[in-house]
């Protein structure tokens, strides 16, 4: 009695289907190496790298034009690929020792490389924040919103930050100043299109260069200007954009150090009584106070510059729902902290006024952040924990024979830092390397790639996180991972695409 396929088949093609079954064994895959050859321990590791990397190829094939079904476009109109790719499903850490580098490795992780590589379309949520604007403003100092991180938050947060990319942006394609007669109006690309740039802003120093720099060093020209421009101000102008927020908002965002004589301020660290202040307890660091207050040879102080434009904004507009956004990054965030203590009480029913601040150092002591809770100013304050500059200024430690004596923050002559604190991290970040250098650490860019990809404490990173790898991979090649630096490569992406600016993900 015959058993299996020979119930079913005539005698005559038993033979027949005996010959083509043992063809088939002998059918050997071309992705698999192992099949071709016995496989020793020793080599396993070699076989699993090749069945990678025919893997990989496949996968490119299967990505190319015309080779994968479509549907119409979507509402976003990005056209959407029907159904799962052809190897979506596989777990490749299965088949690799070290399962961390598999999973980076596997085809839906290398097609979500491209798209952070080579796509900026894809934006976060767009809600409308009518009812509860100002609890993202800072009312009550952003409680329950930051672990997890509220998805709204996230989006204005990044939006902010962009801000400030637009004033660095705007310094840099024309640094240089005119030492003869007053700056010409410039135009600045804003991120955002429902805002409209007022203002720009300039901070001059107090200090000067030695004649005998100009000497040795004829050539450094806007690196030893005392005034420069550091930012500027922008309102919403858009009416559904006003109807989504709930209020129309006015920004001042302020860019980090750029010349010698800021470098030269940021290092003048003693604490000084604010002028304003009849508190001798109330104190900022010096070099900050006089880029703030210091006027030019033809442009107004910083402090002069954003009283008058709010004031005119404000009455301009009165009878709106206002709020004023103050943004800024490094020597910008310290900056913001004084522009929200001038303007919080330059007239009678200022709106409520709020500061984002990315990388920023300590700006004064226990009374200035006393000063600015008692004019209820909300400051957010996002900071890196790999960031020294969020560190300084600091009193050493004073060691008394027996134990160090930290410096306590109530001390009047140390320094303390204001607000509530947003705190990432480089190692939350799954695409850089683990020992950044100090740049990275600092870098606005960075910081952005790490909000829009936090969570929670508890899960730092998200899977889904929409912004652009492009930009970082531009400034932080270095401190990139060089599996994605390779890739990049490999992936053949236009670096075209790499240039500034790029379509922002918070829109």
């Amino acid at each position: 009695m015959q058993t299996g396929v020979g119930l079913s088949l005539p005698a005559q093609n038993l033979n027949v289907f005996h010959a083509w079954r043992a063809s088939f064994k002998c059918h050997k895959s071309p992705l698999n190496p192992s099949s071709q050859k016995p496989v020793s321990s020793a080599s396993s590791t070699e076989l699993t790298r090749e069945h990678l990397s025919n893997l990989e190829k496949l996968l490119q094939k299967t990505s190319q034009p015309g080779l994968e079904p479509v549907t119409k476009a979507s509402g976003n109109g990005l056209i959407q690929p029907k159904g799962r790719g052809l190897l979506e499903g596989l777990n490749l850490s299965r088949i690799w020792p070290e399962m961390k580098a598999a999973e980076e490795m596997s085809p839906s992780h290398l097609n979500r490389l491209k798209r952070l590589l080579s796509k900026t379309m894809e934006y976060s949520p767009k809600n409308n924040l009518g009812s509860r604007w100002r609890e993202y403003h800072g009312c009550n100092d952003w409680s329950g919103l930051l672990d997890p991180l509220d998805e709204n938050l996230r989006r204005e947060v990044v939006r902010y930050g962009e801000f400030v990319q637009a004033a660095y942006h705007g310094f840099h394609s024309n640094p240089a100043m005119s030492t003869g007669e007053a700056p010409s109006p410039r135009h600045v690309a804003l991120p955002d299109r429902s805002y409209k740039m007022t203002k720009s802003l300039y901070a001059t120093s107090s200090v000067g260069l030695p004649k005998w720099v100009d000497e040795v060093a004829p050539d450094l020209g806007w690196m030893t200007q005392r005034s420069s421009w550091i930012g500027y101000v922008a309102v919403c102008d858009d009416k559904k954009e006003i109807h989504r927020m709930g209020r129309r908002d006015i920004v001042i965002a302020l860019r980090g150090t750029a010349t010698c004589l800021e470098w030269a301020e940021n290092f003048r660290a003693q604490l000084v009584q604010i002028s304003e202040s009849d508190d001798p307890t109330q104190g900022v660091e010096c070099g900050f106070l006089s880029l703030h207050k210091t006027r030019g040879a033809h442009v107004p102080s910083l402090a002069e510059s954003v009283v008058h434009e709010v004031k005119r904004l404000m009455e301009m507009y009165k009878g709106e729902n206002l709020s004023i956004t103050i943004t800024g990054h490094s020597l910008g965030a310290a900056l913001s902290l004084l522009v929200a203590d001038e303007i919080s009480s330059c007239a009678p029913d200022v709106p409520p006024v709020a500061v984002f601040s990315f990388g920023g150092p300590r700006v004064g002591n226990k009374g200035f952040v006393d000063r600015l809770n008692e004019k209820n100013v909300k400051v957010l304050r996002i900071v890196n924990g790999q960031d020294l500059i969020t560190k300084v200024p600091a009193l050493p430690s004073v060691f008394t024979g027996e134990r160090f004596i930290q410096q306590q923050e109530d001390n009047p002559w140390t320094y303390s830092h204001v607000g509530t604190e947003l705190q990432v991290d480089n190692k939350m970040s799954p695409y850089l390397k683990s020992n950044v250098d100090m740049s990275c650490c600092h870098d606005l860019e960075a910081y952005l790639h790490l909000v829009d990809g936090f969570l929670s404490s508890k899960c730092p990173f998200r899977s889904n996180a929409k912004r652009s790898l492009a930009k970082l991979l531009q400034d932080q090649k270095s401190n990139v991972k060089q599996l994605y630096t390779r890739k990049t490569l490999s992936l053949n992406l236009d670096q075209n695409r790499f240039n500034f600016p790029l379509a922002s993900p918070s829109q």
